[in-house]
């Protein structure tokens, strides 16, 4: 399983790649592993101002729907469209073609509190 050193992790399976004051957020390869094929991704909160854990989509598998959740608040400046035609790229690359928002970061402290690869790789 790929759990990649530079990113940070929650307890929900989403992961977390700061660069300056934004952030990328995806969900895991544990994650996508677990809710199998992906065939739609919702965000419905472009442009909203969330806090951490709060729900800012939805990610639909052949056999399930889940939530996803906030690993820290900010504002959800951009969800990846390439998604709505191509959803299998969670599957597929979820650390990279696969994010799904990028958000500007409202609290870098709640980043720091976020898992290490290292203690991520210990929930599992």
């Amino acid at each position: 399983m790929n759990v990649p050193e530079n990113l940070k992790y929650t307890k929900d399976h989403e992961w977390v790649r700061v660069e300056g004051e934004e952030a990328f957020i995806g969900v895991t390869d544990f994650a996508q592993g677990e809710l199998g094929d992906i065939v739609f991704v919702e965000v419905e909160t472009e442009g909203e101002e969330l806090d951490q854990e709060e729900v800012f989509g939805t990610i639909e598998a052949v056999k399930t729907v889940s939530d996803m959740f906030m690993p820290v608040g900010g504002e959800v400046l951009e969800f990846n469209e390439k998604l709505e035609d191509a959803p299998d790229l969670i599957n597929s690359d979820p650390y990279g073609e696969g994010w799904i928002i990028k958000i500007k970061v409202a609290d870098m402290a709640e980043v720091e509190e976020l898992l290490t690869a290292e203690a991520y790789k210990e929930l599992l």
